[in-house]
């Protein structure tokens, strides 16, 4: 049985090894998730499938039947669908996780243990889904035969900046949250119109054809516009490699995650009175 020691002054000293002690809350938290995240649904876990199969649809059906809008080489149906996997995890993690700690405010009001492990398995359970979906992909890819590359290989990357994204912002709105209850109002809206400001439905390449090159710089600052155009490019887009929009998508990833590590733990000391 484990024993826990508080002693002044050393709080910010153990906080990071206390993560790692608590790490079995931290599995416990997220398979508790998974487990009910779908639970007394007719399909269960399908609609993590379909969340971004009906989606695709759509967006084939509007941008690629009726617009016309370039897909970079590819089959519009797996374009889309590429671009949807790591968007819709970037925005059920932002849902998911800026409530975490609402929903867990029993659990911190009476016990101790490092607060990020609640937004953090909040994530995590997210990218769950994202697995899951990945699968109709590989359908999709089979059905069009698009064969894949090297660059393949540079997916995981990708996928890292993503959930690197998600977390940093997350972290940022799960305090807030918290503190500002207002947000449960302004999230939804933040993740209805972050769709179409990111290039689900459209190649980045548009924006640098209608607005120029300021256009295409400014929108580069959007986090999820690095990530998509990579995980398009890894998949076989012919749209040239996009050294600046990565770099910008990296540089303001880490700032968004440093700097959501930081405010969330200043004002984590407070969850338990204010929540």
């Amino acid at each position: 049985m484990r024993e826990l020691t508080i002693e002044a002054g050393k709080t910010e000293r153990h906080y990071w090894a206390d993560l790692w002690r608590y790490r079995e809350l931290f599995f416990f938290l997220s398979w508790r998730d998974v487990l009910v995240r779908y639970k007394q649904t007719v399909i269960g876990i399908l609609w993590a499938v379909l969340r971004p199969l009906l989606t695709m649809i759509v967006f084939t059906v509007v941008f690629g039947k009726l617009a016309k809008m370039p897909s970079e080489g590819l089959p519009y149906a797996v374009f889309v669908y590429v671009a949807m996997l790591p968007w819709q995890f970037f925005s059920s993690s932002l849902a998911e996780a800026s409530n975490s700690l609402i929903a867990n405010a029993n659990m911190i009001s009476k016990i101790y243990f490092p607060r990020l492990v609640i937004p953090a398995s909040a994530v995590i359970v997210c990218f769950v889904d994202f697995l899951i979906s990945g699968v109709i992909l590989a359908g999709l890819l089979a059905w069009y035969h698009v064969g894949l590359s090297w660059r393949i290989a540079l997916l995981p990357g990708f996928t890292l900046l993503a959930l690197a994204a998600s977390f940093g912002i997350s972290l940022w709105l799960a305090a807030l949250n918290v503190k500002y209850r207002d947000f449960r109002y302004i999230i939804p809206f933040i993740v209805q119109f972050g769709v179409y400001v990111s290039p689900v439905g459209f190649s980045s390449a548009t924006v640098r054809e209608k607005g120029g090159d300021l256009a295409a710089h400014l929108y580069a600052l959007n986090p999820m516009v690095g990530v998509i155009n990579g995980f398009r490019w890894a998949f076989g887009s012919d749209a040239p490699w996009d050294s600046f929009g990565l770099l910008t998508s990296l540089g303001v990833t880490l700032l968004l995650l440093f700097s959501g590590i930081k405010y969330f733990r200043a004002t984590e000391k407070a969850f338990a009175d204010i929540i």
